[in-house]
């Protein structure tokens, strides 16, 4: 154990990236939940003068409560090596990886992990004509929480519509019927699967309006496929070099059993608001969410000093 100890926390929020209303949710929570554990915290909206911030906050660690890119695709990460500060979650290379859905997925296969097929693609080309056979999703290829996803079924007429904000490269992935799963990794253990129940695509607004899911945690699924979501789920977190709190999403084709399992992604900022999936977990494995985000900041100071 580091015996580097932290009174002064700075909590990274909100940002300038798609998701900016959740991470200001996000970060507030967490900033009440530590200084319920007793630190002196600064909260800080991440805009383009963060380096000044941080330095008159002159904090001894950042808790990175930031979503989506700029705050978990390496980029704030790299700031704060330049910094000199200690941070949560994963490091520069690591967030990199993850949240380019394309290199990833070639690490998870490398890996012997199960991934759906996919191809990257110029939007103009996608909107003009189908580039797989349908059914299929089309995403940008460094997003995270379901932003900008168009899915095409299997009765389209004709190609996906997507909308202006899509980046003009686009990931298009084979769509997989069935269960979306998702399993949670924290000291190097998988803590639990939870099974998520929408009314119809798990997107924006499921994930993080009140009522926009349903979880059922631990899942109730067979012992192999929840054995299996975990295992995949700890090897994908390593393949990617993560530290700290990370969640991998999968989805299943019951009607295949072990063959219809497939990991999409890692979260590498999982999302810390009441309707997030990862402090459900950690909950169910006995630690609560002021626990939880303390955990955070020990394994920060213990992983970088």
């Amino acid at each position: 154990m580091s015996s580097r100890t932290a009174s002064r926390i700075a909590v990274l929020m909100g940002g300038i990236s798609a998701e900016r209303e959740v991470s200001l949710v996000s970060g507030a929570l967490c900033a009440a939940a530590l200084r319920e554990r007793g630190y002196e915290v600064s909260e800080i909206d991440a805009g383009r003068d963060l380096a000044e911030k941080l330095r008159a906050a002159n904090p001894d660690i950042v808790f990175n409560a930031l979503h989506g890119r700029y705050g978990e695709d390496g980029c704030v990460q790299g700031l704060l090596e330049w910094l000199g500060l200690p941070y949560t979650h994963s490091g520069v290379l690591a967030s990199a990886l993850a949240m380019d859905k394309n290199a990833s997925k070639r690490l998870f296969a490398a890996a012997g992990l199960p991934v759906a097929e996919s191809l990257l693609a110029p939007t103009e080309a996608v909107r003009r004509a189908h580039p797989m056979p349908p059914p299929y999703v089309v995403k940008p290829n460094n997003e995270g929480s379901s932003v900008g996803i168009y899915l095409v079924d299997a009765a389209a007429n004709g190609p996906a519509k997507l909308g202006s904000e899509m980046p003009d490269e686009v990931m298009v992935e084979a769509y997989i019927a069935g269960r979306e799963l998702t399993v949670s990794v924290m000291r190097g253990e998988a803590l639990a699967v939870t099974d998520i129940y929408t009314s119809g695509w798990y997107d924006y607004d499921a994930k993080y309006k009140a009522g926009g899911s349903h979880h059922v945690v631990p899942a109730d699924i067979p012992p192999e496929i929840y054995a299996a979501c975990k295992d995949y789920a700890l090897r994908a977190h390593n393949a990617l070099g993560c530290k700290g709190l990370t969640r991998a999403d999968f989805r299943w084709d019951e009607s295949r059993g072990l063959e219809g399992l497939y990991i999409l992604e890692v979260n590498t900022q999982p999302g810390m608001t009441p309707t997030s999936l990862a402090p459900e977990q950690a909950a169910l494995c006995g630690m609560d969410f002021a626990t939880l985000c303390a955990a955070l900041v020990e394994d920060a100071l213990c992983s970088r000093s």
